[in-house]
């Protein structure tokens, strides 16, 4: 497998097109009163952000830290993959595959590889379709596609014994390098896990059916992003690969609504942070092909038997759901370690670092 260095410089000629085109906006008619955002991301919140987006950030600062990581690039089954490769300074540390999810970037992970890679190896990879490592050349880049890739990015690293990690896409994908390749994988510790309500049973306590109805409610009032993502992906990629504002309303009405925030995302996420992860799929054009993950595993979704190594799971209370423990243990067997945080949201590498860090350390330490 051949290994190229990556060094982050987009060309200035497209941050001018992007205060360009952030300046020429045609902005909608004011909001309708008293409704917040339950009618969508509220255009007294967008505005203020895209005119900082467009004056107030300064993307090279963020680009000097992100290139202040070893990064690289390969290419496994014909398509690019970017990842950042950060070893740590002891020599027999644990590898571990950092993955993100939608609408995340490699850069939710920027404020977890210096306490991580006090004892791990961190391999942090764009999936394919998102960021550096898009678009996607073909179809088929389903979650097994993915960790298919994965494991060969790993071996190809050398290391043969690895943990993974994930939320969001990343949970699922780190549950299947569990469940494909069990004698690479030690464990898998994941910070989003959803149960479903199952039919016929009757005997959950009210802790239980509280926690099934978060699932319910991000089904009804939440989800619509997920129906147009695994239907029309590429429709939606027009609209959000032309609009910088498109794109930044698209991500940023989830860091509100996924978030353990008091009324807007900066209460949960620091802000360049989030732009910063908003600029990486402007500025690679990959709104299209990351929504089209979507599609791939709808077209691919079915049972499958669950992981067989020792998995983790670590709870923060504003993520899209609260799983039910005893419906988490018959879905994975393997779970051996389970913590339920009082704050925290979705994007936990981002809103808690300092907590998240914690129990992944405590996690592979009792492996």
């Amino acid at each position: 497998m051949e290994i190229t260095p990556f060094h982050l410089e987009i060309p200035q000629a497209d941050i001018d097109d992007l205060r360009a085109r952030l300046g020429n906006t045609r902005w909608p008619e004011e909001d309708l009163p008293g409704v917040g955002w339950s009618y969508g991301i509220p255009l007294g919140y967008l505005r203020p952000l895209a005119e900082y987006w467009a004056d107030g950030f300064d993307w090279r600062a963020q680009e000097r830290r992100i290139n202040s990581y070893p990064q690289f690039t390969t290419e496994i089954n014909e398509q690019r993959i970017h990842f950042l490769h950060v070893r740590s300074r002891k020599p027999d540390a644990l590898p571990l595959l950092l993955i993100h999810g939608w609408p995340g970037s490699f850069v939710e992970f920027l404020d977890v590889i210096e306490p991580l890679s006090e004892d791990f190896h961190l391999v942090i990879p764009s999936i394919p379709g998102f960021g550096f490592s898009g678009p996607v050349r073909k179809t088929g880049w389903n979650v097994l596609r993915i960790a298919w890739a994965f494991a060969n990015l790993m071996e190809g690293l050398g290391y043969e014994r690895y943990g993974t990690q994930g939320g969001d896409w990343g949970s699922g994908i780190a549950q299947e390098l569990g469940r494909v390749f069990p004698e690479h994988v030690v464990g898998v510790h994941v910070n989003m896990l959803q149960t479903f309500r199952p039919s016929g049973v009757n005997d959950l306590t009210a802790e239980e059916l509280r926690a099934l109805e978060s699932l319910d409610h991000y089904q009804k009032e939440l989800s619509g992003y997920m129906h147009l993502q695994r239907t029309r992906p590429r429709t939606l990629g027009y609209a959000l690969t032309d609009s910088p504002v498109g794109q930044l309303a698209w991500i940023a009405e989830k860091f509100h609504d996924w978030t353990d925030n008091e009324g807007v995302p900066e209460d949960a996420v620091n802000r360049d942070h989030m732009l910063t992860n908003v600029s990486v799929y402007w500025f690679t054009g990959t709104a299209g092909s990351s929504a089209a993950l979507y599609k791939e595993q709808a077209a691919s979704w079915g049972p499958q038997q669950p992981t067989t190594v020792p998995t983790g799971v670590a709870i923060f209370p504003h993520d899209l759901s609260a799983p039910v423990r005893s419906l988490a243990e018959k879905m994975i067997p393997t779970i051996v370690h389970w913590t339920e945080f009082d704050r925290g949201g979705h994007f936990a590498a981002m809103e808690e670092p300092d907590l998240l860090v914690q129990d992944i350390k405590k996690f592979f330490e009792a492996l």
